[in-house]
């Protein structure tokens, strides 16, 4: 990510008593992020600030809180972590996890077209986040480059999870939110998105990344929004000669203009991205594509012509998230495959058009081995080949298995003799088809409930009822070692006794090594515990003199233990070095003083000179800094060690009235007593007093007054 180093009134601000803004990092068309630093936890984070027009929205916020909540909620290693969401003052905010680094439309700006190899490695954490995401509920309804984050250390997130729909909930029923480039058919229509809409901005966004522009280009925003109703995403492979056929379905699949013909999540997309990759020649995967230059207007010139578009070459170069009015009037659009019209933008409002999420029907195209077996499934293409194969095939067996010419003609006894067999014949296969489908092995019956038995009681229970049986083993967390988790075809089914039972045999749970916390802050821990599918357990709190406050210091279990996925792992978490009262030392002598802060852990620091003090003896502590409070292990407090008063010369008052008497004496310091020669004052003249020359501080005086 590169930082914007413009002049900001925010930066060097605290948000909300917290978040202390270093640097703008950039600006978009909802939001200014800054690189913050976490003052409370000490870290630095992505802080967004809302721009005024929509921090201003109480509804916007109030959905926007929902949101950041339910994004917070959501922790995969290629996902940016919400932290916090608040306000303060006319400020509206959202923390996310700073990653330091670059986007991935950085990388298409320094690179142009990648590889095939490069962009599949690239997409396959995007995807895979996505898909995380899916799972959960959360949908992005923004997926472009600027929103992958590519670390320093090789981290690919994507981020802005939960602000694009905060959005969408909170304008006006004509207006789209999003980047016009990337925007799905039903979001440009108004119409409601789900998962499948983010799926149609990650095909654009993989066309972008092969043939280093993207599909649609105009002028202005509502041109590209026209064409993503109105044409079709071309073939990369028009751009990029040689691109394997493969990745030209992947990208148009993911970019059909019905929700219904793409797959129905992120997780559907990651399995065939990745079969894609596996099964693709290195010399397919480092393909060097040429440089990119105009595509031809998808759909046909007269889309092209309709919505009025001139072909601009970079003229989506800044994807900023754009918030684009409703038109008043709906514009109509007769299409090419019929005499439908096709609305592309209205001011009114539009109810959902899509259902639950549902897989495309695909059987028309027949199963494949790899699909029998579990596998993703091959391209609509293939499997259409591969199905007019196997019919053919069957044409060639029929044609096969039909006598080419009939029976020599005969007599009729002959041939009613012929007859006579074939009857017989029909009869005796009649009644065998009979035996073998009633009571024989192709006779129906119904596999029973076999799970939490041991293999042999299953065993036995099927071959009571006819059936043959095999066995494979897997792991499962719930049933014991050596039991049956369950069996193909599932209990309670009606099959044919021919056909065998497959017994899946429970190996206990699959154990996977922990991973060590000790060291990590605690968000660090619960991070990597999602990463390893373990839950947290129960966390205390410890004083540790050497580890920071947050940091784990131990765990249960520890570091390497086998344990299944769900493991709930105890953390013991640093409260940082335990505070130490401060002992008053005051009065006691130098000796004793230190030796009582060393008992209780901490460092006597005494001041190089000794000071004059009235009230405290010589040698003894006369003051310490601290007096009172706390301190950790080894802190110091300076002493400060008196010297007795100081001599200081009695004034003579000698014939000297009283009260003058008695001022001069406390001015130089000394305490005053007042003795009457006749029992009071007669002259009122001092006629003695007890001390002269140089006396300590403080000491009493005693005049006698005639």
């Amino acid at each position: 990510m590169v930082q914007d180093y413009t002049s900001d009134a925010l930066v060097g601000t605290v948000v909300d008593n917290r978040y202390l803004i270093r640097s703008k990092l950039a600006r978009g068309g909802m939001s200014t992020v800054y690189l913050a630093t976490d003052r409370r936890l000490e870290r630095d984070v992505a802080l967004k600030v809302l721009h005024p027009h929509m921090a201003g929205d109480p509804q916007f916020l109030d959905r926007l809180g929902r949101e950041a909540k339910a994004a917070a909620r959501l922790s995969h290693p290629h996902v940016v972590g919400v932290l916090d969401q608040g306000e303060d003052g006319p400020l509206a905010y959202l923390v996310m996890e700073y990653i330091k680094g670059h986007t991935l439309r950085d990388v298409l700006k320094d690179k142009g077209a990648l590889t095939p190899r490069l962009a599949l490695a690239l997409i396959d954490p995007v995807v895979e986040g996505l898909g995380a995401a899916h799972s959960a509920g959360l949908i992005h309804r923004d997926v472009k480059p600027e929103n992958v984050l590519i670390a320093d250390d090789g981290r690919i997130k994507i981020g802005d999870f939960g602000l694009a729909r905060a959005i969408t909930t909170t304008t006006s029923t004509g207006a789209l939110i999003g980047t016009v480039a990337y925007l799905s058919p039903e979001l440009v229509m108004g119409r409601q998105a789900d998962a499948r809409s983010d799926i149609y901005s990650l095909g654009i966004m993989l066309y972008e990344m092969m043939t280093g522009r993207q599909p649609f280009d105009g002028e202005v925003p509502i041109q590209v929004a026209y064409q993503h109703v109105n044409s079709t995403v071309g073939a990369p492979s028009e751009l990029v000669p040689g691109l394997a056929g493969e990745l030209d379905e992947l990208v148009q699949w993911c970019t059909a203009n019905d929700p219904e013909q793409r797959p129905v999540d992120g997780n559907a997309l990651l399995a065939e991205l990745r079969h894609i990759r596996t099964n693709l020649s290195d010399a397919e995967l480092d393909l060097r594509p040429p440089a990119a230059r105009p595509a031809p207007m998808a759909g046909g010139a007269a889309g092209g012509a309709a919505a009025g578009a001139a072909v601009v070459a970079g003229a989506s170069e800044d994807a900023h998230t754009e918030l684009l009015g409703g038109i008043q009037q709906p514009t109509e659009v007769i299409g090419r495959g019929g005499p439908h019209p096709t609305t592309v933008l209205s001011g009114t409002p539009r109810p959902g058009a899509y259902g639950p999420l549902s897989a495309p029907d695909e059987r028309a195209f027949g199963a494949t081995a790899e699909e029998a077996a579990g596998g993703p499934a091959a391209p609509a293409s293939k499997r259409a080949l591969r199905k007019l194969d196997r019919d053919e095939e069957r044409a060639r067996q029929r044609a096969a298995a039909t006598p080419s010419r009939s029976l020599r003609a005969g007599n009729p006894r002959r041939r009613g003799l012929v007859w006579l067999l074939v009857l017989a014949v029909l009869a005796l296969l009649a009644a065998g088809a009979g035996w073998f489908f009633g009571m024989g092995p192709g006779s129906p019956g119904t596999i029973p409930q076999l799970s939490n038995k041991t293999v042999a009681e299953a065993q036995q229970l099927l071959r009571t009822a006819g059936f043959q049986s095999t066995t494979r083993d897997v792991f499962d967390d719930d049933v014991s070692p050596g039991l049956v988790v369950g069996s193909e075809p599932k209990a309670g089914q009606v099959v044919r006794k021919f056909e065998s039972v497959s017994l899946a045999v429970s190996k206990g749970p699959e154990l996977f090594p922990l991973p060590e916390l000790a060291g990590k802050s605690l968000d660090e821990a619960k991070t990597v515990l999602n990463g390893a599918g373990m839950a947290l357990g129960p966390v205390t709190e410890s004083y540790d003199d050497a580890a920071a406050a947050g940091t784990v210091l131990a765990q249960a279990p520890g570091k390497g233990t086998p344990a299944k996925h769900g493991t709930p792992v105890a953390l013991t978490v640093s409260k940082g070095p335990q505070p130490i009262p401060v002992p008053d030392v005051r009065g006691k002598d130098q000796d004793a003083a230190v030796k009582t802060l060393e008992a209780a852990g901490l460092k006597a620091v005494v001041a190089p000179e000794p000071v004059f003090d009235r009230t405290v003896p010589k040698g003894k502590v006369a003051g310490q800094d601290p007096a009172t409070g706390n301190l950790t292990k080894g802190g110091a407090v300076n002493l400060t060690i008196s010297k007795g008063p100081k001599l200081v010369e009695v004034p003579n008052v000698f014939r000297k009235p009283e009260a003058e008497a008695i001022k001069a004496l406390k001015d130089a310091g000394f305490e005053v007593k007042v003795s009457y020669a006749f029992g009071s004052s007669v002259l009122g003249l001092v006629a003695g007093q007890d001390k002269t020359g140089r006396q300590p501080e403080g000491s009493v005086v005693t005049i006698t007054v005639t």
